[in-house]
């Protein structure tokens, strides 16, 4: 019987696929947006792939992640189907928050994926909500937390570092610092830019890594991770990475020195992965050539799945709102913070 031969799969190419996954989807994104079928604010992942794919890669179906306002890559690597993010982006009732939530409300519990947040650090607390609930019932879990630098400047974060600190509570903070807070620089708003440094003084564990670096990235969450459950309480990883976009689609971008850009560009998360894998002989054009393949089909489907998925009856416009409605001749469900 003749053996099928198959290509060896290595974690560095199951991160270069989430990686390419990630970026042809937001690429796809911005197409459809410039079509208007996406509307609304998007925010691009486009840069910072390794960050997502290196942190998603070392966390367990029941570990928590909770994320920000651009989330479509935290979103992919932690499982959520394309088809439902696109879904949810187009506004379709088959989407991951059934289309009311759209690019910056991504939400899926079923894989512990909570937002999707739009306001600037309004995850931080939800995440320390989750691991003290963790770690009051004994479960041995983790919940990684992504927000910007520009969260750093918020209450938020000084209250939760604190309290989680104080608690010892199974929290990985993941600091995606690209330098800007939507278009204000960080040593413009920052009088200490050593954001790693800023989390140590709340005696939480906490070091800088190359976000560019999806191997780095991996190595550096991997051992946050491993510490954590071993009860050594939160940490804090300053991930140094660079959004190759503006902030959002309605962003001129006119804060950032072109020649900047173009210097982050050469240090590409993909093209570097791709130069080492090449380098260690792990990949080869062909290689290359079918990921690529498999990710066009997956975005394809995706697409596909949300110009054909319905809209929401009107009608329904009002479900869900404090909760769902009983079904015919079923229980009456009381709503939400409503006694009876």
């Amino acid at each position: 019987m003749a053996v099928k031969h198959r290509t060896r799969t290595t974690p560095h190419r199951e991160l270069l696929h989430q990686m390419l996954r990630i970026r042809r989807f937001e690429e796809r994104c911005v197409e459809l947006y410039s079509g208007e079928k996406i509307r609304g604010f998007m925010h691009l992942y486009i840069g910072e792939e390794a960050v997502a794919a290196g942190v998603c890669h070392v966390l367990t179906p029941d570990d928590a992640v909770v994320s920000t306002y651009r989330e479509h890559g935290h979103a992919l690597a932690r499982g959520v189907p394309a088809t439902a993010i696109m879904a949810e982006m187009y506004g379709k009732a088959a989407g991951c928050s059934r289309g009311r939530g759209g690019s910056m409300h991504i939400f899926d519990a079923a894989r512990r994926f909570y937002g999707g947040n739009a306001i600037v650090g309004g995850g931080l607390p939800l995440a320390v909500g989750l691991a003290l609930a963790d770690r009051l019932r004994g479960r041995n879990r983790v919940t990684a937390c992504f927000f910007g630098d520009g969260a750093v400047a918020e209450g938020e974060f000084h209250e939760c570092l604190n309290l989680s600190a104080l608690w010892r509570l199974p929290v990985l903070f993941a600091c995606e610092n690209n330098l800007y807070a939507m278009g204000t620089a960080l040593a413009r708003s920052h009088a200490e830019t050593d954001l790693a440094l800023r989390a140590a003084g709340y005696d939480v564990v906490a070091w800088p890594v190359d976000g560019m670096d999806v191997h780095a990235v991996a190595d550096a969450a991997s051992r946050a991770v491993e510490s954590i459950r071993a009860g050594a309480g939160p940490h804090f990883l300053e991930l140094r990475t660079y959004r190759f976009r503006a902030h959002s689609m309605y962003d001129p971008d006119r804060y950032r020195d072109k020649a900047e850009i173009e210097r982050w560009k050469k240090r590409d998360p993909i093209d570097a992965l791709v130069a080492r894998m090449r380098a260690a002989r792990e990949i080869v054009d062909d290689d290359l050539a079918v990921l690529e393949k498999e990710v066009s089909a997956e975005i394809d489907q995706a697409i596909a799945f949300a110009e054909q998925a319905p809209v929401e009856p009107v009608e329904d416009l009002t479900r869900f709102l404090y909760s769902d409605r009983p079904p015919a001749g079923g229980t009456t469900v009381r709503p939400v913070g409503v006694a009876w």
